[in-house]
């Protein structure tokens, strides 16, 4: 299988299947589980993995920026309402704070790269500060943008901040 999706939304998962099926997104399994329940051992034999997987965004994107199926890559869009405007602002106290589940498993399995997004809010709440903290002491270099969304022509601004991370490991790009 080429790729991992994660999300436990069912009717998002339900799309994510009918993506797979048309072809738009890479060939692989839709898990609807909580990523509190996944294993790193339940992610062997996959290339790509996508975790909040939503409506394949990430899966999409890195199709649309040439991303081979079978080139490694992890995304992540974590749950934004800790630390968005609009949520109970409980940042890292609230329980859909759900970084820690996902570097635990890449601190067992150590992709490649990483992308992900986030509330530009998140910022000013540490949360990045953490992210990077977390896979800079596991040996990845990191870096971060606040891109809004009027960039890409929206009629709004929406600010999201958008982050990646490089395992510096020796890889052929062929």
């Amino acid at each position: 299988m080429a790729a991992y999706y994660n999300e436990i939304d069912g009717r998002a998962a339900a799309w994510l299947r009918e993506l797979i099926k048309a072809g738009l997104i890479p060939t692989g399994d839709v898990d609807e589980r909580s990523i509190t329940d996944v294993s790193p051992d339940d992610l062997t034999g996959y290339r790509q993995h996508h975790f909040f997987a939503g409506v394949g965004g990430w899966a999409i994107a890195a199709r649309l920026a040439g991303w081979p199926d079978d080139r490694e890559i992890w995304s992540a869009s974590c749950p934004c309402q800790p630390f968005s405007v609009a949520g109970k602002g409980a940042g890292t106290a609230d329980a859909r704070h759900l970084w820690p589940d996902f570097f635990r498993l890449v601190r067992a399995r150590r992709p490649a790269f990483i992308v992900g997004e986030q509330v530009a809010a998140a910022v000013g709440k540490d949360w990045l500060d953490g992210v990077y903290s977390d896979l800079e002491a596991i040996g990845y270099a990191c870096g971060a943008a606040v891109v809004p969304a009027c960039a890409v022509d929206a009629p709004h601004r929406r600010d999201r901040l958008w982050f990646v991370a490089d395992s510096h490991r020796p890889r052929s790009f062929s």
